[in-house]
């Protein structure tokens, strides 16, 4: 399979090339932050099926003890993201820290537990009301409902027309979502009603500076990650904090793609960025 080492990709642009430098040079001070769905573990039909990819938690383990930190930033419930990810009890893993709910819950793996700020009201309303709302304007068909404890998801992946389904709901359930002081996240054929003020980004940041790192490498692959991708580009024009930025890519987002400074091919691909990262470090 040859050697790990000289699999790490090289970013062709200048912040991207001084982000993996400091990575490099200070790992102790790097903080390791991905997405789990699409990054981690590969995107299926249903949700409650995915699970990380079966080089994820090695490549994690042998990373995680040679940087400041590895953080799963996550739009599921941070139990969730535990449970699918076979987080718990890994050896090297004993200080990971899943920020579920977009940083709204917190599990580490030190305690073993999860932390969690009081939830928003408007989505219990919105749980409520959206089956018949769904019905009421013929979207019923084809789409289904994920229940995520702080927010919830309409999925138009198994609809005839999936593209068409997704643009044709983002109206209506955005104007459901205002009248309960909600907001609509789009993703992979996905739209996510949750509490407005949390987002990847404001996780990233708190967490980075929360741990002093002086460098950050974020993986991402779907709408949502924008913000984490915003934030890390903010803190390395500020000069504050180096950073890297990886896309998994896919065919469904190209948004990420474009302001990535490294590409790979889906969760396999971030598996094998974080193998040759770690065997690169010392």
């Amino acid at each position: 399979m040859g050697d790990p080492t000289h699999s790490l990709p090289q970013p062709p642009n200048p912040a991207g090339r001084d982000g993996l430098a400091a990575i490099l040079a200070r790992p102790e001070r790097a903080v390791i932050a991905l997405d789990f769905d699409g990054t981690l573990a590969p995107i299926v039909p249903d949700p409650e099926l995915a699970r990380a990819h079966p080089g994820a938690v090695p490549a994690l383990a042998s990373l995680a003890p040679k940087v400041r930190s590895v953080a799963v930033v996550t739009g599921r419930p941070a139990g969730v993201a535990v449970r699918y990810g076979g987080f718990a009890g890994v050896r090297g893993l004993e200080h990971l820290v899943v920020l579920g709910h977009y940083g709204a819950e917190r599990w580490d793996a030190v305690s073993g537990t999860v932390q969690a700020a009081e939830p928003h009201p408007g989505v219990a309303a919105v749980r409520a009301e959206l089956p018949g709302f769904l019905d009421a304007i013929g979207a019923w068909r084809g789409t289904w409902i994920e229940e995520k404890g702080r927010a919830v998801a309409v999925h138009t992946r198994r609809a005839r027309d999936p593209q068409a389904a997704f643009d044709g709901l983002r109206g209506p359930l955005g104007e459901l979502a205002s009248r309960h002081g909600l907001i609509v996240e789009p993703g992979r054929l996905v739209l996510e009603l949750r509490p407005p003020g949390v987002d990847k980004g404001v996780a990233l940041v708190d967490y980075v500076r929360e741990v002093g790192a002086e460098s950050v490498l974020y993986a991402g692959d779907d709408l949502g990650d924008l913000p984490a991708f915003t934030a890390v580009e903010k803190l390395r024009s500020d000069g504050a904090v180096r950073g890297l930025l990886v896309c998994s890519g896919s065919p469904e987002v190209v948004e990420l793609a474009d302001r990535a400074d490294v590409v790979t091919e889906g969760p396999a691909g971030v598996v094998a960025l974080l193998s040759a990262l770690a065997a690169r470090l010392p």
